[in-house]
């Protein structure tokens, strides 16, 4: 085993600990690929609502490690660190102002377990009419009516 030598405690102290692969440990959040479980993009963060994916990871990996993306608002952040909170899932919002990555969320082990397919696809395109548009249609029929009956 190689001994430290001043030198190598002194680079330790200038440029911080060695550290493998830090590329990817950038793009993941502060992990490597091979510990993920499950990943979303910075954009599906941001949808509204939580995807029920992460919550059935959350519920079949209780020991994982919820890491959000520091560079999104908190705003975007709030349902799936409750979302954790509720699973008992530890989580930690990663902030690295030196790189971007388009990864908002990941869900991870402490370990390798090298998953093959960590991306969720985008949530259904298919939507449910709302109720508020249904309202207006109502509302806008309602003044039609009103100007037919004033104009004769």
């Amino acid at each position: 085993m190689k001994r430290a030598t001043v030198e190598d405690y002194l680079e330790k102290g200038m440029h911080g600990p060695k550290e493998t692969k830090p590329e990817e440990r950038k793009k993941f959040l502060g992990t490597l690929r091979e510990r993920v479980i499950v990943a979303l993009t910075k954009s599906q963060v941001m949808e509204p609502g939580v995807y029920p994916e992460i919550i059935q990871s959350m519920k079949e990996h209780p020991s994982a490690l919820l890491l959000l993306n520091g560079e999104l608002d908190y705003s975007f952040l709030a349902e799936y660190i409750q979302e954790a909170r509720k699973q008992n899932i530890s989580f930690s919002i990663v902030k690295n102002k030196e790189f971007r990555t388009n990864i908002g969320l990941v869900l991870a082990y402490p370990y390798a377990i090298d998953k093959e397919n960590i991306y969720i696809s985008k949530k259904s395109s298919k939507k449910a009419p709302s109720q508020p548009k249904k309202k207006k249609r109502f509302f806008l029929s309602l003044l039609k009516k009103w100007f037919k009956r004033s104009k004769s």
